[in-house]
């Protein structure tokens, strides 16, 4: 599994935190000082935090799950979709819909909806419409494919949450809560750590301590579809070799009743004869 080292961590800014001013008591366990009024976050916690977390969600991957990426801040936007489009999860980097989660069967219904536009802009009756209802509905399309067209492809409740400043997205924390939906998340020294499941400590304003951190769970999510797959290959071939092993023995037991049963001197036996000694087949008696 990929992982990440503390040098890494440190040439990417991932220990800078905020004002001391503004921390939250409840992540005193991962400040390790306070540098010109700067908390400085422990990187080695860091770096076991990362390897827990990016262990869970490769099991929740390889049994084929979905995991939302939650990434509305400028500067995590472009790094969360570079990443995550590459192993097909959903990902929220517009504004966070309100009922995302907690009224995800309306949710659906606009997905529904701009699939049925599509459908419309692919009929012959789409040269039939004016050309300002024409407008209004392309318009309409550019704003569902905006705010959810990375999520078109999800039909049910994702099985885990990875969040980008926990601050800034507490609506999609509170509503995961809610529902019981496993969280991760990147948490700096301003955060409650104590809202989510697997809380990664590190600077999540640092364009480059976003990007290492996203790809790691990225790269957990890719070797998990793979062990998948591969799994999936190898239970396909062990049925395979079952039905070939049960062909051939039923094939085996059709040419034994198709074989003449013979006496012990080799001759073949005809209906009513007596087995002689040292005979072990079956006897034949003659039906009346």
């Amino acid at each position: 599994m990929s992982s990440v080292n503390f040098n890494e961590l440190l040439d990417a800014g991932a220990h800078f935190g905020h004002l001391k001013r503004k921390w939250n008591p409840n992540m005193a366990p991962y400040i390790f000082m306070e540098k010109n009024g700067i908390h400085i976050i422990d990187l080695h916690k860091t770096v076991v935090k990362i390897d827990e977390a990016s262990a869970a969600i490769k099991q929740i991957a390889r049994f084929g799950n979905k995991i939302m990426f939650v990434a509305t801040k400028k500067q995590a936007k472009e790094i969360v979709a570079e990443y995550v489009k590459q192993v097909d999860m959903p990902y929220v980097t517009e504004r966070w819909p309100g009922g995302m989660l907690t009224n995800f069967a309306t949710i659906r219904k606009a997905v529904m909806k701009m699939a049925s536009i599509d459908a419309l802009i692919a009929s012959p009756q789409w040269a039939n419409i004016a050309k300002r209802e024409r407008l209004q509905v392309q318009r309409e399309r550019i704003k569902l494919e905006k705010n959810l067209g990375s999520i078109s492809n999800m039909k049910k409740l994702p099985s885990a949450l990875f969040i980008v400043d926990i601050m800034k997205e507490h609506i999609a924390v509170a509503e995961a809560r809610k529902l019981n939906i496993p969280t991760f998340a990147i948490v700096d020294t301003n955060s409650d750590p104590t809202l989510v499941d697997f809380a990664i400590p590190a600077n999540d304003d640092a364009s480059k301590s976003i990007s290492i951190i996203v790809k790691v769970m990225c790269d957990a999510i890719q070797e998990g579809l793979n062990e998948r797959e591969l799994s999936s290959d190898k239970n396909k071939k062990t049925e395979e070799d079952v039905e070939e092993q049960e062909k051939n023995k039923a094939k085996n037991v059709e040419d034994d009743e198709e074989k003449p049963v013979r006496n012990s001197d080799g001759r073949r036996r005809r209906i009513g004869d007596t087995p002689k000694e040292g005979d072990n087949r079956r006897r034949i008696y003659r039906k009346k």
